[in-house]
């Protein structure tokens, strides 16, 4: 059930959009603490590959869930809601004010729609027995065993998909219920908090895809190479999932001889773009979230007195 008197403040967005800046300068502003909702920045030693804030850059704002994981483990949705929940709610008992901020919005759409994933966290002995049997007969046939109990969930996966569509049969098989039907119980479900959800982006896509090509610019000339060499070079697999995030399987694939350093870097900028792309797709959907667009350099200041009055209610 919802607790009407809490309310969290959440600032996403595509990648190299400003969420860092705006959410500490609205962290100094309202009193609040940040939860940071990256998939990457979770793990420690992946810096500049994820731009993952710095200690100048908090400017004694504190920052949870970050650094919270070594790259080889698997890091996922369930854990990082359980432990921003947790955050959040130790938040609020200290009077101060969570600020979720990051542009992974799985991760947010899943702690705001109060989803609990403790019932569902999984059988190891009967994944491996999937996984096994999708290597064995191959994604198509799969997906097919999948479409006989749950046909929605198999339309809308790739039959590439394995994590998908294993993870889609294990939830079936473990509790009788398809995903599709656990989705449409946790739409049910009123919100954790209340919130108000701030979204930025640029008015000019292209300046987007600008500002993303700096910052890759920035990130190899800060040492991204070296950060994924150093992490190979320390023991870490390259098919960790960790190592799956853009600007790292890159690095990855020019190590390995597959394209070179000047290939590497423009994969990073094309992926990068077109993650922005699906971010900005996925945020449409949120009929809520109040769009902040930068005309040219972003003016966070007046954004945090923007957003500042909206939250107090003026």
């Amino acid at each position: 059930m919802q607790e009407t008197n809490k309310k969290v403040l959440v600032v996403t967005g595509p990648t190299a959009t400003g969420k860092t800046a705006l959410s500490v300068l609205l962290a100094q502003r309202l009193g609040g603490e940040i939860i940071s909702a990256d998939s990457m920045q979770v793990y420690r030693g992946m810096d500049i590959g994820t731009a993952k804030v710095t200690p100048q850059e908090m400017c004694g704002v504190p920052h949870h869930l970050i650094d919270v994981a070594e790259p080889s483990e698997n890091y996922s949705v369930a854990r990082w809601v359980e432990s921003a929940a947790a955050a959040a709610e130790d938040i609020f008992a200290r009077g101060r004010v969570p600020i979720i901020a990051g542009g992974t919005n799985l991760y947010i759409d899943s702690l705001l729609s109060g989803r609990d994933f403790a019932e569902n966290e999984g059988d190891g002995a009967l994944r491996a027995e999937l996984s096994a049997e999708y290597d064995r007969i191959g994604g198509e046939a799969f997906r097919a065993l999948l479409r006989e109990v749950d046909p929605e969930r198999a339309e809308k996966l790739h039959p590439g998909d394995r994590k998908r569509l294993v993870r889609a049969l294990e939830v079936f098989r473990l509790t009788g219920q398809t995903i599709t039907q656990h989705d449409a119980h946790t739409k049910l479900r009123p919100p954790r908090w209340a919130s108000l959800r701030v979204g930025l982006r640029y008015a000019d896509r292209d300046a987007l895809y600008a500002r993303i090509n700096r910052r890759v610019e920035e990130m190899v000339a800060a040492g991204l190479f070296d950060e994924v060499r150093n992490l190979l070079s320390g023991g870490l697999s390259p098919d960790c999932t960790a190592m799956q995030a853009i600007g790292y399987k890159e690095c990855v694939e020019h190590f390995q001889g597959r394209c070179s350093a000047d290939e590497a870097v423009d994969a990073i900028c094309m992926n990068s773009r077109r993650y922005a792309k699906r971010q900005l797709t996925w945020l449409r959907r949120d009929e809520a979230l109040h769009w902040i667009a930068w005309e040219g350099a972003p003016d966070v200041a007046a954004a945090a007195d923007e957003i500042a009055a909206r939250w107090h209610g003026a």
